[in-house]
């Protein structure tokens, strides 16, 4: 196999050298490691949309070579992929990205890989590729390419292979092969997905660049002279040899005959980007909490398998173990497809996924450059590597503390379903409920976040949770001997529900003999049942994983009623389920895992993540080294130096920046600004939610990252907690601490209960509870094992006045025993009254910081009441002048903060421009503080 390994550019590179070029720009790009990649940056206009493009080559200029298309994936740009293309531009190939349309700086209507646009664009770019001097033809009009590209942009190459005969091979990674089944997976709505999705094509919209409106369809300057492209129809001759006529799917139109381009679809500014047909789906699909049968064929027509049949090129499908979002099965479906189709195909399940891990970007990308290297340019002695591979954690390296990553191999693909051996399950029927609202839910994977631990599940690191009364779970017996799982189990069930349907979600636990589980990858299956009011037997397809069972464990099938990520019925429901037969375990035997030894481009995970897998269901984001404790710092709750985290895929728009402030023990400290100040980003921030772009947090000496041993340390109450209603108070609190996995004796909860003042409340069930009650309860629960530093995000929300004033007493009480509390609020009355020091924010920087008695009676801002309205002019001239920081209307009278000028100078200049004043005094307002340090913003 040829490796491709990472170049590093040598230190002190020559100056770029940049030349105009027409309408594009060439830019070289110095390098010492063999030859410079040259770059064409050009906007290519096309129907509907302008398309950001970067043209890449190096080496002799007028020796032709393969082109490649790489493609980015969903939310991205053209500058994702520009490292790959400059690595394949070393290699000896002419390699085009692009931002599709509604990303980047492309302009148009994004449609989900809609076939008349996105993929009518790829078709496009070929077309370019064809003229270009520098790019090999197979004929006229049809140059040697290939695709690659991951998620969307390999989903793009599927279809771009299906659509256009010129594609002659295809890299797609991580990607789905039906978009409906992908978001609807049977029938039921992946809403925590979906919703992703949907945000982020409104978020392309706000950050759209300036520029050039996207909706005249513009001129087509795309050359004429075009190969033939995959469609329905009749017949023409082609370059190749091979037949077609009339306009196709792909969008190519017939050497010399250009056809025009639809009306390009629009978009309603609720759904951003996205054009009209799918926003009207989302938000249909959304409110009813499953799918129609509309949405599902909208989908699937701009999926790959809707030309599964048309796709026959050589085609590397890697895929993600850690990937809720587009699992293995997609992956197994298109290589079926395309094998069907007489075209070779290879297999690669790399260890992460859409849900955070490893995804092995070097030896993928090496094992990319191989694939094209053989079907592109004809090397035959380019190792592609094995029909089928997978990547298996080994264990933690002593030596450098790392987990390894071995592959495990096989001639052929094996397919899903391979080997399969039945397990019995014990137990009769069992019966559960579907609560009302579908809350709370079963937890397992959490879009972006469960990665890192879906890859320590062979380590023994799970954490998922079932709720009582809500799931029905079958055991095995522990097993004699090991058994490795690579595939989908299935199981036959029978189902009953007194609603006549049931959505159930399938999962398969490893159950250790002390009792601890493990999802592995946090995988469920969902299904809806319909039908179900006299029973009806479903055979269940769970999903595929790659995972390793020990002798002595047992597995466990679990199917629950609700599940985070998914939309569940709002209607309550009893359900019965029966298992009829035992549980079908594929174990693929011609799958070998490769020996010990090999080289250190294969292992991946640092064994840092072992320790901190929590931390990973938090944030997909890389964690970096901590920084040693400060000794100093030892008894401070929180020091916070020079915080900045900028929006996602800007470099200049900033949510919190250059952020200082610091916390002692026994504080009550309010965080206060107005909406957009950057309040809750910093609290994600000290939570360890999200990382910092620059700055520190440091929580007793300790910096924070991402699973911080110190975040032990914090309790935290954001919006509300879920509780179980039939449950006792108690109950509910003594089951949120065991699903820590934190001894019973740590968590304290006489004391955090005798705090929150709940009294003989305690012992009833929730649902007599009152919202103040509810609310106080919550507290409790933020405050298990008595952290040092409680943060509290909007804790009085929807409490009445007396409810308030409980929950400010509970504060008090919390921070009397030297411990440290922040509470984020809007209602400034009350931050007044229950804390001791203030941190102020505006735009995300601080305006000030200090003890509330400090800010509300600062010396430097005056009341000045006035006898009726005073006009703007006189207001505006008070404002202006010398000394006069700033001049804000309140209630009776304006706030005048004085910055240098007297109160006595301040009275003869009211004098002076007739203002009508009845008073001069200082204020003790927060609100009228708080008015007057933001510039009159609110809460």
């Amino acid at each position: 196999m040829q490796i491709r390994f990472p170049r590093r550019a040598a230190a002190a590179a020559a100056a770029a050298v940049v030349l105009l070029a027409g309408a594009g720009t060439w830019t070289a790009v110095a390098s010492d490691d063999g030859p410079v990649p040259r770059r064409e940056d050009r906007v290519l206009p096309m129907p509907g949309a302008r398309i950001d493009t970067s043209f890449f080559t190096s080496g002799p200029t007028d020796a032709r070579r393969p082109a490649v298309l790489l493609a980015h994936g969903f939310g991205g740009s053209k500058d994702d992929v520009r490292a790959q293309a400059e690595e394949l531009a070393r290699d000896g190939y002419a390699v085009l990205t692009w931002s599709a349309r509604g990303f980047g700086a492309s302009t148009g209507r994004i449609g989900l890989n809609d076939p008349a646009y996105e993929v009518k664009d790829v078709s496009r770019l070929i077309d370019w590729l064809a003229q270009r001097p520098e790019v090999r033809l197979d004929g006229d009009g049809d140059p040697r390419v290939g695709v690659s590209g991951s998620s969307y942009g390999g989903a793009v190459s599927l279809l771009a292979a299906g659509h256009d005969e010129r594609v002659d091979a295809i890299a797609p990674q991580i990607t789905y092969w039906n978009l409906a089944d992908a978001l609807f997976p049977d029938g039921v709505l992946k809403k925590l997905w979906a919703g992703i999705f949907f945000t982020t094509g409104t978020a392309a919209a706000s950050d759209r660049p300036p520029g050039p409106a996207p909706d005249d369809p513009g001129q087509d300057t795309a050359p004429q002279q075009r190969a033939p492209v995959r469609g329905g129809g009749g017949q023409a001759q082609d370059s190749k040899g091979s037949s077609a006529q009339g306009s196709s799917a792909g969008g190519s139109r017939a050497a010399g005959s250009p056809a025009p381009a639809p009306a390009p679809p629009r978009a309603s500014a609720a759904c951003g980007e996205f054009q009209d047909v799918l926003c009207a789906m989302y938000q249909r699909v959304a409110v009813a909490g499953k799918p129609d049968a509309e949405a599902r064929a909208l989908l699937a027509a701009r999926s790959p398998s809707a030309v599964g049949d048309r796709i026959a090129v050589p085609t590397l499908l890697v895929q993600g173990q850690a990937d809720s979002l587009f699992p293995l099965a997609h992956a197994d479906a298109a290589a079926r497809a395309v094998r069907a189709n007489g075209a070779p195909v290879a297999v690669d399940w790399i260890a992460g996924g859409h849900d955070g891990g490893d995804r092995e970007t070097e030896r993928v990308q090496a094992r990319i450059g191989a694939w094209f290297d053989r079907y592109l340019k004809d090397d035959t002695g380019a190792d592609t590597g094995p029909a089928f591979r997978v990547s298996r954690t080994g264990g933690v390296d002593s030596t450098d503390g790392q987990a390894r990553l071995r592959g495990a191999t096989a001639d052929t693909y094996p397919g899903l379903r391979a080997g399969a051996r039945t397990v019995s399950l014990a137990g009769g029927p069992r019966a559960f409920r579907n609560p009302a609202g579908a809350t709370p839910p079963a937890i397992s994977a959490v879009p972006g976040t469960g990665g890192g631990l879906a890859r320590l599940s062979s380590l023994g690191v799970g954490l998922s949770l079932d709720f009582p009364g809500q799931h029905a779970r079958f055991d095995s017996a522990p097993l004699t001997g090991s058994l490795r799982v690579t595939g989908s189990p299935t199981v036959r069930v029978h189902v009953t529900s007194d609603t006549g349907e049931a959505v159930l979600f399938g999962k398969v636990y490893d159950v250790g003999p002390d009792g601890r589980q493990v999802l592995p990858a946090q995988l469920v299956a969902p299904v809806r049942v319909e039908g179900a009011a006299n029973g009806r037997t479903v055979d269940l397809t769970l999903p595929a994983v790659d995972h390793e069972v020990e002798a002595g464990h047992r597995l466990r099938l679990v199917l629950a009623a609700t599940d985070l990520g998914h939309a569940s019925p709002v209607t309550p429901a009893a359900y019965t389920v029966t298992v009829t037969g035992g549980l079908s375990v594929p174990t693929a035997p011609a799958v070998r895992t490769e020996a010990a030894g090999l080289p250190w481009w294969v292992w991946g995970l640092p064994a840092a993540g072992a320790l901190t897998a929590g931390a990973l269901l938090l944030t997909a984001r890389r964690r970096t080294t901590a920084p040693p404790p400060d000794p100093g710092l030892a008894d401070v709750p929180l020091t916070i130096t020079g915080l900045t985290k900028r929006y996602a895929g800007s470099a200049d728009r900033y949510a919190v920046r250059e952020l200082s402030f610091r916390v002692e023990r026994g504080q009550v400290l309010g965080l206060l600004g107005p909406n957009g100040a950057g309040k809750t980003t910093t609290l994600r921030m000290l939570m360890g939610l999200i990382t910092p772009d620059e700055g520190e947090i440091r929580v007793f000496g300790h910096a924070i990252r991402p699973g911080a041993p110190v975040l032990s340390r914090v309790g935290a109450f954001v919006e509300g907690a879920g509780f179980l209603p039939h449950l006792s108070g108690r109950e509910n609190l003594e089951l949120y601490w065991r699903a820590t996995g934190r001894p019973a004796g740590d968590a304290h909860i006489d004391e955090a209960l005798e705090i929150a003042g709940l009294g003989d409340a305690l012992a009833r069930a929730v649902r007599t509870y009152s919202q103040g009650m509810r609310q106080r309860l919550a507290i409790a629960q933020a405050m298990l094992g008595l952290p040092d530093l409680l943060i509290l995000d909007e804790p009085t929300n929807g409490l009445d006045p007396p409810q308030i004033r409980e929950m400010r007493d509970v504060m008090i009480r919390y921070a009397a025993g030297g411990r440290t509390v922040i509470v984020s609020s809007h209602l400034l009355s009350e931050v007044e009254q229950s804390c001791t020091h203030l941190v102020v924010m505006d735009r995300g920087r601080l305006v000030q910081a200090g003890p509330v008695a400090e800010i509300t009676g600062a010396g430097d801002t005056l009341l000045v009441t006035t006898d009726g309205d005073v006009p703007d002019g006189p207001v505006d001239k008070l404002g202006a002048l010398p000394g006069v920081a700033s001049v804000v209307r309140a209630d009776g009278g304006l706030l005048v903060r004085l910055d240098g000028m007297t109160a006595p100078a301040l009275i003869t200049e009211l004098v002076r421009l007739e203002i009508p004043s009845t008073g001069v005094g200082p204020h003790r307002r927060l609100e009228d503080a708080f008015l007057t340090l933001i510039g009159g913003g609110s809460a």
